[in-house]
């Protein structure tokens, strides 16, 4: 088990405003008081990730919460970046997305995706959901330290 009391940096990959404020108001609810940083799409997802222009005091994410279904770079694209990049593979990706399609699960995890969740359109669950992913990767999975 983790520690079961650290605060980790979760960057969200989404350009939904209302996933956006549903994923906030599950960490805001949850017990550890995650950092959550947000980007609305793959472009700006990388500059933040590589440290570049506003983003530049920007920390490295623990975990990253990825959207497929992006504009200027799609989550694919920035999976497949994400996993080419030495400095960045490390960092756990889940795949949060509307798609059920079984071409995207297989792709996703082809591309290294470490889960592919399928977001619930029902508010209460969708924030049970992204309250375990946080649970999970807080409470059980040991993580990597940038």
């Amino acid at each position: 088990m983790g520690d079961q009391h650290t605060s980790i940096d979760v960057l969200l990959v989404e350009d939904d405003p209302g996933d956006v404020l549903m994923t906030r108001e599950a960490f805001a609810d949850n017990k550890v008081a995650n950092n959550l940083y947000v980007v609305s799409d793959g472009v700006k997802a990388m500059e933040f990730l590589r440290k570049e222009g506003e983003f530049a005091d920007a920390p490295t994410p623990d975990l990253l919460l990825l959207d497929l279904n992006l504009p200027r770079m799609d989550g694919r694209e920035v999976l497949a970046a994400i996993k080419a990049d030495d400095a960045l593979r490390l960092i756990p990706v889940v795949v949060l997305t509307t798609s059920e399609s079984q071409e995207d699960v297989l792709r996703s995890y082809s591309l290294h995706a470490n889960a592919y969740v399928t977001k619930p359109v029902d508010f209460e669950r969708f924030i049970e959901v992204v309250r375990q992913i946080d649970d999970f990767f807080v409470s059980v999975v040991k993580l990597p330290r940038h």
